[in-house]
């Protein structure tokens, strides 16, 4: 049977909804109680909502996103009571220092809706792919203050450095100032599991591992990781497959790849066929392809070279074919869900704009999850 279909929602019936749900209602709870002397302030559900708000209509600032909920009567009615203020944007912008410096409560409420997903879709996680994608500084990080001028000596944002980015259909690669997000995504349903801002300077592949630690210690069984080839790291193959996770890895052109050490065994009569994985034993069979060869067949230990999912089976091709899911990914959250431009500076403060950001995603799809159940029945 087909599974049915929901129907679109409006962004004030989305935000409506997330307040409502029992994961941001206990996030709301354990802010309210960090509140024990001084002024009351606005009620930590409208700085909740206004924050959620932001992510939703994809609005880089405080000012247009407090201008916004003042302008609109039903987005208004969904976030402050009726007769209530607005927040202030100075009352936004000490919420977000309240949020970072509360941060574990955060962390705990993307957990649960992680977990309520992963309850709605046992299946979610089995298959992630990993990448990092460039966020560019709210700030100038030239050395000199102007061609041929002096050489500046304070940054805007002396947390952001200079990294490298990739090419794309609208802009060259080549060096960018600023941050970058890397994100474990699950091919299935391209919804984050996992992700980590930090400077842009780092390695990618310094990041790989930890992503997949943090996704298994939210329940999320990974089995197969699938990453471009800028992580053909031996490093990387042996941590994957230290967490019983298999590596899906174009290889790069090595040494050992140009000599052709990467090609399954030969003989006279071709190229040997793959015939299984024994995951016990680290090792890979090949057949003689007549079967005419003493032995018929041989074990070749698993390596960078020669993966346990190996490189010329329909399966690896398959499970590297979803690696797209982050890069679309990267794309809804830049684009729909104003993860860029960046529009505040400092680490901690880019850390807290991303995880806002992927919770509202989050939160979103696990509204559209519990809906489809209830038009079933």
């Amino acid at each position: 049977m087909a599974t049915p279909k929901v129907p679109p929602q409006s962004a004030v019936g989305q935000l409506a909804g997330l307040l409502d749900s029992s994961e941001i209602a206990s996030l709301v709870s354990e802010l309210e109680a960090t509140r024990w002397t001084g002024r009351p302030g606005y009620p930590i559900r409208s700085m909740v909502g206004m924050a959620l708000a932001k992510s939703l209509y994809a609005i880089p600032t405080w000012t247009k996103t407090v201008a916004l909920v003042r302008e609109h009567p039903a987005l208004r009615l969904a976030i402050v009571k009726w007769g209530e203020d607005v927040p202030s944007v100075y009352a936004c912008y000490r919420f977000t220092a309240k949020l970072r410096a509360y941060s574990d409560m955060l962390d705990s409420c993307i957990d649960r809706v992680t977990a309520s997903l992963r309850d709605h879709n046992p299946e979610l996680g089995r298959n992630v792919a990993i990448d990092g994608s460039d966020m560019p500084a709210y700030a100038n990080g030239q050395r000199y203050v102007s061609k041929g001028g002096r050489e500046r000596e304070r940054y805007s944002d002396p947390d952001a450095s200079w990294g490298h980015r990739s090419a794309v259909s609208t802009r060259k690669g080549g060096g960018f100032y600023g941050y970058k997000l890397d994100m474990a995504v699950c091919t299935a349903t391209d919804l984050p599991l996992a992700w980590n801002a930090r400077t842009a300077r780092d390695n990618e592949s310094v990041h790989t591992l930890p992503l997949i630690d943090k996704a298994r210690a939210r329940g999320f069984a990974v089995e197969t990781c699938a990453m471009d080839k800028g992580y053909d790291l031996t490093g990387v193959y042996d941590g994957c497959e230290d967490r019983d996770v298999r590596p899906i890895i174009p290889l790069r052109e090595t040494t050992g790849v140009k000599r052709g050490d990467n090609k399954p065994p030969t003989c006279e009569h071709g190229q040997w066929r793959f015939a299984g994985t024994d995951y016990a034993r680290q090792a890979t069979k090949w057949r003689c392809p007549t079967g005419e060869c003493q032995p018929k067949s041989v074990w070749v230990k698993a390596d960078r070279l020669h993966p346990l999912v190996p490189r010329e089976t329909e399966r690896w091709t398959a499970l590297y074919r979803r690696r797209a899911a982050v890069e679309r990914e990267f794309e809804r959250l830049k684009n729909e869900w104003g993860l860029t431009p960046l529009r505040v500076r400092g680490l901690d403060r880019v850390r807290l704009h991303a995880d806002l950001t992927i919770l509202a995603k989050l939160a979103c799809a696990l509204t559209r999850a519990r809906a489809v159940p209830l038009l079933a029945a």
